[in-house]
């Protein structure tokens, strides 16, 4: 198969969807790359580690999507590159439609064969090709939140770890599954109270034990949540529903319990965000103020750590584009059930139930596609 690689551009998105040493993975099971000069650069490889590996160097994105028969990216294709998209091009990146219609429409009006690397499942459970951003994601709302809570920034001018004889900052994580367990990690290092939210009770009590009790678990109810608003310093959203829309857990109402100052995370943007006032800002603008709380909402937050990121990423999405490459979607979506919920359109058919529900679209089981 030939197996493109376009560089990314998005808004500050530096990530990149191949290393080399996934390069030489596919060139070794006897496929082609094609990547557009510079792709890699923004995360420390050259091209010429790419044409070592065994990639061919392409000038433009355009000659690299119309040669390739799949895509693999990190980001959704962005309004720009909807010209590329045809039938049985095969695209393999994060998509995150139900929070993103014009996309859904371009790729069903297209008849691509779309598979979204947050819904792939594992044998183990859980979203692996998720995961990697996830733990990233969830340690940089902490960094953020404390930044922009500065004074400099708009917000109280509260350090998360106050010092002796002065109160620590209080830190509220909506939802305790990846992301927001690694947020009240790195906001339990940094020193602040933390307080974590989610309607698992089993989840609560794994995190009460692995924390050791040195945080508040509370089960997810709405007058819980409001309560906890009222002392919160930094909010972050991380609720996770799986190829669906986020449910709103903070409406614009009640931005008025908040202290002035205090910021609201969230990592759910990608999926439509936690927080009713919730806008997609970028790494350029990365914050807005409104009702005086500060709303930090990037929609590629891993990708201000491109190098990072992308050794993470790449780790867990190489087998995947390794194994549809060999196969084709059809025949992996077959044998392999976990590569087939990363399937959420194809010939012109939602495959994604979360999706279809999100926009009201017919929903069509991919083994009556297959």
């Amino acid at each position: 198969m030939i197996i493109g690689l376009p560089k990314e551009i998005k808004n500050q998105e530096s990530r990149v969807g191949l290393t080399p040493a996934c390069v030489a993975a596919y060139t070794a099971a006897g496929h082609a790359v094609l990547f557009e000069k510079d792709a890699g650069t923004g995360a420390g490889f050259s091209n010429d580690e790419y044409i070592k590996a065994g990639a061919n160097p392409l000038e433009s994105a355009k000659e690299v999507w119309e040669r390739a028969e799949m895509i693999v990216k990190v980001k959704e294709p962005v309004e720009s590159e909807y010209r590329y998209l045809r039938e049985n091009l095969l695209v393999y990146t994060y998509l995150h439609l139900a929070a993103d219609k014009p996309l859904t429409s371009a790729l069903l009006a297209s008849k691509v064969k779309a598979v979204a690397y947050e819904t792939i499942t594992g044998a183990a459970g859980g979203l692996p090709c998720l995961t990697p951003m996830s733990y990233i994601a969830g340690r940089m709302s902490v960094i953020e939140g404390s930044k922009y809570l500065q004074k400099t920034f708009g917000g109280r001018g509260v350090l998360l770890a106050g010092i002796p004889g002065v109160e620590r900052g209080a830190v509220v994580v909506l939802g305790g599954g990846t992301a927001g367990t690694e947020a009240a990690r790195m906001a339990l290092g940094l020193g602040a109270d933390v307080t974590v939210f989610d309607i698992n009770f089993k989840r609560l009590a794994y995190l009460d034990d692995i924390f050791g009790g040195r945080i508040k678990t509370l089960a997810s109810r709405a007058d819980r949540i409001t309560a906890a608003l009222k002392s919160a310093d930094v909010v972050i959203g991380a609720v996770l529903v799986p190829g669906a829309k986020a449910p709103q857990l903070i409406k614009k109402a009640d931005l008025t319990l908040m202290k002035k100052g205090s910021v609201l995370v969230d990592i759910a943007v990608d999926q439509g965000g936690c927080f009713e006032t919730t806008k997609p800002t970028t790494h350029e603008n990365p914050v807005f103020i409104e009702d005086g709380i500060v709303h930090y909402c990037v929609a590629n937050m891993p990708g201000a750590v491109a190098r990072t990121s992308t050794l993470a990423l790449t780790n867990a999405t190489l087998s995947g584009g390794l194994e549809l490459a060999a196969k084709g979607l059809e025949k992996a979506a077959a044998e392999n059930v976990h590569l087939a919920n990363g399937v959420n359109t194809c010939n012109g058919a939602c495959t994604c139930k979360g999706v279809a529900e999100a926009f009201g679209l017919p929903y069509v089981p991919l083994e009556d596609l297959l």
